[in-house]
């Protein structure tokens, strides 16, 4: 038998390791066709010169006798790993944070469905060593970047590598196949809302200031008051506030400086508010109102209904592992994909 490095793409002598549901091989099929392995190999995999007669003879034996090429072989023959990688945030405790849950579990059921396997990488801010291991030792045939940066090496490196890959999330690189949620749309509809109801004084809690997903929902929320001829008061947007004290000192200094309604840019910032009205006896709405850009189960058990903005962060992941496993099986990819979104209003923003 020929060694591996030896073979070409598509002839790869599958052998006695290629079982398939019956106990079936390369061998055994050969043998009942009177053909060479290669040549079925060739059949099986599409590549290579075969007769158009005898790739009908080995897809009609194979179909009737159920043989199903074992995926480790096949993808060695097709130059596949049958392995995606997704990139999660090593900055947070995952399994705290709803969205990465939802979205990780939307990817692995569409990965699993189009039989490929999910491997993670794990990122603290712009460290990418791990998908560097990743691809260096060709571990994954594609990559999804489950969040974007201002200055993102992960895509910058991912595209040096010619390596597929879509993002779940926005950058300013149009050549880069995007999916998203209208972030900054639903922020500014949002707003608008609660601008238009006479609520104006708005304070604004967002995290990393590096994360786009952090300048799409800014954008969204000083365009609504631009478009209503409102102006921003700055002194009330505080970004980079990411730890629980941070932003326990930023409601505790809120509270004291008469503002209508505090503004979270997602579900954990909102938490950290909520946890914090509470202790300090500041009633919702009555004293405070509070709204989320993102609804999650972390806001589902609070007394007060909170208004928020809701999307499907699991529809997200299944959406762009699908046009990922599209791209790598040669069909093109529009940039970007955006998804929707719906706001619900509830209790606490009510006048």
């Amino acid at each position: 038998m020929k060694d591996i490095k030896d073979m070409v793409p598509g002839e790869m002598e599958l052998g006695a390791e290629n079982i398939g549901t019956k106990g079936l091989t390369i061998s055994d099929i050969a043998k009942a066709l009177g053909v060479s392995k290669t040549t079925v190999s060739r059949a099986i995999s599409g590549k290579g010169r075969v007769g158009s007669e005898t790739r009908l003879r080995v897809q009609e034996y194979i179909k009737e006798h159920n043989y199903k090429p074992n995926a480790f072989a096949q993808g060695l023959a097709m130059s596949k790993t049958y392995n995606i990688g997704l990139t999660l945030p090593g900055d947070y405790d995952i399994v705290d944070i709803p969205f990465f849950q939802d979205s990780m579990l939307g990817v692995s059921e569409m990965a699993a469905s189009r039989g490929y396997d999910l491997m993670i990488s794990l990122m603290i801010k712009n460290d990418i060593s791990q998908l560097e291991h990743l691809v260096d030792n060709k571990k994954v045939d594609g990559v999804i970047l489950s969040r974007t940066y201002i200055n993102d090496a992960a895509a910058d490196f991912l595209k040096s590598r010619e390596v597929p890959f879509v993002t779940m999330g926005s950058l300013e690189d149009d050549s880069i196949i995007q999916v998203d949620i209208d972030n900054e749309g639903a922020c500014r509809e949002l707003t608008s809302i609660l601008l238009m109801r006479g609520i104006k004084k708005i304070a604004l809690i967002g995290g990393n200031s590096t994360h786009m997903v952090t300048h799409k929902r800014l954008n969204g929320f000083i365009d609504a008051f631009v478009e209503n001829s409102i102006p921003v008061n700055r002194n009330l947007i505080f970004l980079d506030t990411e730890s629980p004290l941070m932003i326990e000192k930023v409601t505790e200094d809120l509270e004291s400086m008469d503002v209508d309604c505090i503004f979270c840019m997602d579900d954990k910032i909102c938490r950290c508010v909520l946890n914090k009205l509470s202790k300090d006896h500041i009633s919702i709405p009555a004293d405070m109102k509070v709204a989320s850009f993102y609804n999650s189960k972390l806001l589902d058990n609070n007394i007060v209904p909170i208004t928020s903005i809701q999307f499907d962060a699991r529809k997200l992941g299944v959406m762009s592992c699908s046009i990922l496993l599209d791209m790598l099986a040669g069909k093109k990819a529009v940039s970007r994909t955006i998804l929707d979104y719906s706001v619900s209003m509830k209790e606490s923003t009510k006048l």
